[in-house]
Formats: C-alpha cells, structure tokens, sequence
C-alpha cells in the first residue's frame, strides 16, 4: 500500500463506560484498551478478510452487530461491485452507522476492515502469495472505532459522529507506479462516487484510522493530510500534545500516504490519516505491514490507547452546532 472466537459478539461487555477527565480536562467515557484489543482479536479469529471470503462476510456481520449493540442510530450498507487491478470483480460491502444522526454538526471516522491477499512484502518469496492476518493493518483501525462506537453509545457527546468501515482498500496492485494508485481503496472510491450526504449534510471532517495498533508505534503528521486539510491535522495533534498521549503523536511530517482520505478530500470532507508512516526501523510503514507477521503478537495495547483516548478528546471537545 502506497498507504493502507467466543464470546458476545460486541466484544468485553465489561468495559466500564464513566466519565472522566484527562489531562486536557475533557470529560469523556473511559476508552477501555483492553475492549478495543478483544475487538482486533475477534476480527483476526475469523481468518483473513479478503473481499469475498466467508471470513470476511463473518468479519462484516460482526461489525454491523456489534454497531447495533452499542445503540448506534442507523447501521447500514452500501454494497456493489468493483473491477480490481487484476481485472477480477470484487463485492464491496462499506458499512456505516451514525450516533446522534439529529445534531447540526457531524464528523466522520472511518477505517477499512479488509485485509491484504498477499503478503508481497514477505521475506520468503515462496509465501508471498499467502493472505495475511492484518491484525494492525485492517483490524486496529476497526478496533479502536468499534470501541469508541462503546463508549460513545453510553454517553453520547455533543456532536453527531458518523462512522464509515470501508472495504476492498487493500486489494492494490504490488506495484502500483505500473498500474496506477487509483487501484487502492476502491470502496472509498465507491462511496465517495455514491456520496450518501447532500452538500448541507456533509461531516465538518473527518479522521482515518489506518495500522493504529503497532509495538510503540507513533504517528507523526502525514504529509497529504497536512497539506489536503491542514486545520484539521492542527486540531488532532494540538489536542494530543495537550494529552498524556503527546510523544505518540510528534509535531513533525511523515510520509506521504495514498489512503482512503484522499478520495474523502476529493468528496469536499477535509480528512486526515492517523497513520504509523514513520518507523524508526524501516523508515516508513511498520516492519510488520503486508507480510505474515501482521499478527495479534505485534498489537499493543498502549497504542490502541493513546489513538481512542485523544479521538474521544477530540470527539467530546467538539460543539453539537
């Protein structure tokens, strides 16, 4: 990507949800690191969620039950078919809920729940071809929604929040200098295409979350992001550094990111990706992206953390007008 079990279906139902106030003095439900783990535990169970996959059918119904169980508004779909790079014809199925679907003011978070079909950035060649886990890429970024769709459904803030699990991001083509960067994120293509919002309706803005779960991953500005929708990058990492979450989230530039948010921003929503894109390790994407190891060994739970606390930051320091 030039970017990209048992138990009740809505994951720890033991998640307390009071309020509390962090270091910026916001008030907001408890993000609960331990839910949001159980719930990229539970996507990776099923198997890996290649469109058109029992798994990632299974992977789908989970979300949209689990929505339904934190009281969200609306859950609907938006299904239809895509031609990939490959020339194969894939189902999409985007899923997307609304909480407080009567307030003025709306923001929009999203994350794409599929997972690669090959592990291209394999080290053995002979197993490039396998579907890989996508615990960090695919399943933290649902995760840590899924568990601000908990918290916010027990205490609703002020403004609404809309949310978008989009599908068949991570079909692109291994080398897409050859076959173009418009063979990513195809169901945010779709969406944006089939823009379910009038001009009046559209979120304020919105916030990626893409491989937000890494071991000690930070997440530096991405460069589209600061220039495509620079207020807003202003406001997420302003809030951050006033957290306790402030070394995760550094004031400088990373990478540049061919994401769903692009095609957001192409559909008039100034949209950011919350992205590890800076690994000291690699340079870039994390060690794990887009090969087998993207698994539940490397998914950290203080990293889960840090991106839902300082979203819910975000969230309850938002007016509803």
């Amino acid at each position: 990507m030039t970017a990209c079990s048992g138990g009740n279906a809505s994951g720890n139902n033991s998640a307390r949800s009071v309020a509390t106030a962090d270091n910026n003095g916001i008030e907001h439900p408890e993000f609960n690191a331990d839910s949001a783990y159980s719930f990229v535990e539970r996507q990776v169970a099923f198997g890996p969620r290649v469109p058109g996959t029992k798994a990632h059918d299974n992977c789908a119904d989970f979300i949209s039950r689990s929505l339904r169980d934190f009281e969200a508004d609306t859950v609907w779909h938006q299904t239809a078919s895509v031609k990939a790079f490959n020339g194969k014809t894939l189902p999409i199925k985007n899923i997307l809920a609304s909480f407080n679907s009567g307030a003025k003011r709306r923001i929009l978070i999203l994350a794409h729940y599929d997972t690669r079909p090959w592990a291209d950035q394999e080290e053995d060649k002979s197993r490039r071809d396998t579907p890989i886990d996508g615990a960090n890429d695919g399943a933290s970024g649902v995760g840590v929604m899924l568990e601000l769709a908990r918290a916010i459904g027990s205490n609703r803030p002020e403004v609404g929040v809309d949310m978008f699990f989009t599908d068949v991001e991570d079909y692109g083509a291994p080398d897409d200098a050859m076959s173009g960067e418009d063979t990513w994120c195809l169901g945010t293509q779709h969406w944006v295409s089939n823009l379910p919002y009038t001009p009046e309706e559209r979120p304020a803005y919105g916030i990626l979350l893409d491989m937000v779960g890494g071991t000690g991953a930070v997440f530096p500005r991405e460069f589209s992001s600061s220039r495509m929708a620079p207020a807003v990058v202003d406001r997420v990492w302003g809030v951050a550094a006033a957290s306790p979450y402030s070394d995760r989230f550094p004031n400088r530039i990373g990478g540049a990111i061919v994401d769903d948010h692009i095609y957001v921003n192409s559909a008039g929503i100034p949209c950011i990706d919350i992205i590890e894109s800076a690994n000291p390790a690699t340079g870039g994407f994390p060690p794990t992206w887009h090969t087998l190891d993207d698994n539940m060994d490397h998914i950290d739970r203080s990293t889960l953390k840090a991106v839902g606390e300082v979203m819910l930051d975000v969230i309850y320091s938002e007016p509803g007008a």
